[in-house]
Parts: C-alpha cells; structure tokens; sequence
C-alpha cells in the first residue's frame, strides 16, 4: 500500500484508510431512523426534486434493468422501479444493513416489491457480473465511499454496453455569493438540527464536513473519464449545492 492510501480523510479528520467504512457506517447506523425525517427539514424537501431531476435524465425503458448504489432508504430505487416497470428489474444495494431494512420499506409502501431486490454490496467491490445493468445510480453516497476511483470503476463495470451512470451528490456552489451562506447553515443549523431532531450532532457535522472534502465538478467529471466512462457531463442543481454527474460506458 503506498504512503497516500495509508490514511484518508473523515470529514475533516485524518484516520487510518481501513477505518473510514466503519466509522461511515457507524454514523448511518445513528441516523438511520430518522434519515428521511432529516433530509426533509435539512434541504426543506428540495432533495425529492434533485431526485426526480436525476431520475428524469435516467435513460430507461420498460423491461431494462437498474442497480441503485448506496441506495438508503430507497427513493431513487422507486423511481426506477417506476420506469422499468412490471418487466424490468431493479436492485437495491447498501452496505449498511439498518439503511438497507428503511429501503426495503420504503419499496414494500410504494408498490414495487415485485421489481425490486437487495443486496448488501460495498461500492467498491460490487458483486455483480460484468454488464447486468442498463443504469447505474448512487445518489448523496459517493462522497461516503473510501475509494471513490475504485467505486466509480466498479459501477463502470457492471455497465452494459451503453448504459449510464448517474452520480447525484452535494458539490461546490457556483453561484456568486453563496458559498458564506451555505457555510453558516451547514456548520452552524445543521449540527444543531442534528442533536434536536436526531440527537446526534456529530454525525450531522461529519456529514457537512463530508460534503466539502468532496471533489469539485470537474474534479469528478475527470475521476469518471478516468474510470472508463465516455460523453460525461454535469447539471449543477441549487446554485451548486448539488450536482448530477452523468457518464456511459460505450
């Protein structure tokens, strides 16, 4: 192992690279019931139309086959569900099991129980023949992910021949003078929010820490060129708060 994979970053802490997954999967273990609950108060339900947005530019039809990465508590999987329908398929995969059992609720109340499986998966090391899959989504995990390259190669290459990845995660405002604003809610409100509603402040300021360790647009436009995806692009959403990655695997 070289000198630059010995440690990574945890949030804004340095730790050993073998203990980020479980110190991540500690902190969704803490979250996990009242996940839904928070990213409707942190994002004042904004975050259901950044998914409707990524799901929308999903290039599915009926009977195709889709495999949510990181998928939590199950929104996108739904949405994918929605356009494969009734002869396509779709999997769900975490690799926390707690966040996992909400997706698997989430599906069951929605209706699509019949289109959808789960599997506990590392994004690193997707445990899936090469080419399953037309679509490939993981939406607000990427930035979790010890080894973002390796995970964007392993979501490649589960690709069929033209399918499409879709990487849809918080990133770095572009809009002028936003980034002071979005500062201040994310190191000040968020924590707070986090201990009132969820009674864990320290993960909620892992997590706006998460976002700002995060690569940039290009820098990850360029991480998925690198992962052996072609024609990729980007939707900047809320000024840059989030943003849409787009790449296919011709």
């Amino acid at each position: 192992m070289s000198d630059q994979r010995r440690s990574t970053h945890f949030g804004y802490q340095e730790v050993p690279w073998e203990q980020k997954a479980n110190r991540v999967k500690a902190v969704f273990d803490s979250v996990a019931d009242r996940y839904d609950v928070m990213n409707d108060l942190m994002s004042l339900g904004v975050h259901r139309a950044w998914k409707r947005f990524a799901i929308g530019r999903a290039q599915l039809r009926p009977g195709d086959s889709a495999l949510d990465v990181a998928g939590g508590t199950g929104d996108l999987a739904v949405g994918l569900a929605r356009k494969v329908g009734a002869t396509g398929r779709v999997v769900l995969s975490d690799i926390n099991p707690a966040m996992l059992a909400r997706g698997r609720d989430r599906v069951i109340d929605s209706g699509f129980s019949a289109t959808v499986s789960y599997c506990i998966a590392d994004a690193e090391r997707l445990p899936f023949p090469d080419a399953s899959f037309d679509c490939v989504t993981i939406g607000f995990g990427l930035r979790n992910v010890t080894d973002k390259p390796a995970a964007l190669r392993s979501m490649a290459r589960v690709l069929r021949p033209g399918g499409q990845l879709l990487v849809l995660e918080f990133s770095h405002p572009v809009l002028p003078g936003l980034s002071p604003v979005y500062d201040l809610y994310s190191f000040r409100v968020l924590p707070a929010l986090g201990k009132l509603v969820a009674g864990d402040a320290d993960s909620y300021r892992y997590l706006a820490e998460s976002i700002r360790k995060h690569p940039d647009q290009e820098t990850l436009e360029q991480m998925m060129i690198e992962a052996g995806l072609e024609q990729t692009g980007h939707h900047n959403l809320s000024g840059g708060i989030v943003a849409l990655h787009y790449g296919f695997r011709l």
